[in-house]
């Protein structure tokens, strides 16, 4: 019976890289829990490890709850002591309404972009509750933030799960004083730089979804 279901599954296997599917593409989770790529199946340069950011479904009128990778099937990654995340469960997703040629209609216009196509607490709130379960977090949720990794405003999607994870305090952090963490004054400063035309949209992108502590010095911006 083994030897039969073995040439079965090659045989299955086969029929499917011919039809240039893969097994991951055929549902909404891999084989390891974690959820396989989005339905856009689109991509943008850069990215860790040199892997291209995928592409989001963009600003929506209406944001619903997103599926989040498997319970406990997620795990932080620390830089003298900052929390950094999994990149296999959120690697970073752009949205496609931002793009280097629109920068000043989107992301750098006099106003602000982010308020307008930031998804509701109702949604974002059973999110940050699912993904603290991926990544195992049991710390208190006020002083976590549901973080976008590639921020709104560095182009990063609004709402796909790849571009989202419940965020830890930083070191030293007193416990009940709220979100106070190192990331976002580096997100400002990248985006302050690609509207000053100092460094471009997609470098901007790939440093931070590289290592966020050190997107600064990569792009030689102190």
């Amino acid at each position: 019976m083994r030897s039969t279901r073995h040439v079965a599954s090659s045989v299955l296997l086969a029929a499917l890289f011919v039809a240039g599917c893969s097994p991951d593409s055929l549902g909404g989770l891999s084989a390891s829990g974690t959820p396989a790529a989005g339905p856009s199946g689109a991509v943008a340069s850069g990215g860790s490890s040199g892997r291209a950011i995928a592409v989001g479904a963009g600003p929506q009128k209406h944001y619903t709850v997103q599926q989040q990778p498997a319970a406990g099937s997620c795990r932080y990654r620390y830089l003298k002591g900052e929390p950094l995340e999994d990149p296999r469960c959120t690697p970073g997703a752009i949205s496609p309404a931002v793009t280097q040629t629109n920068l000043e209609s989107t992301i750098c216009r006099k106003g602000g972009y982010t308020s307008g196509i930031r998804p509701s607490t109702s949604v974002t709130g059973k999110e940050k509750e699912l993904n603290a379960a991926s990544y195992g977090f049991t710390g208190r949720m006020g002083d976590a933030e549901y973080d976008h990794l590639i921020s709104l405003q560095l182009g990063g999607d609004p709402n796909d799960y790849r571009n989202l994870w419940v965020e830890p305090a930083d070191p030293g952090h007193r416990k009940g004083s709220g979100v106070n963490n190192k990331k976002d004054p580096v997100e400002t400063k990248l985006h302050t730089a690609v509207c000053k035309g100092q460094v471009t949209l997609a470098a901007a992108q790939k440093a931070i979804v590289t290592d966020w502590t050190t997107a600064l010095a990569t792009l030689h911006l102190g």
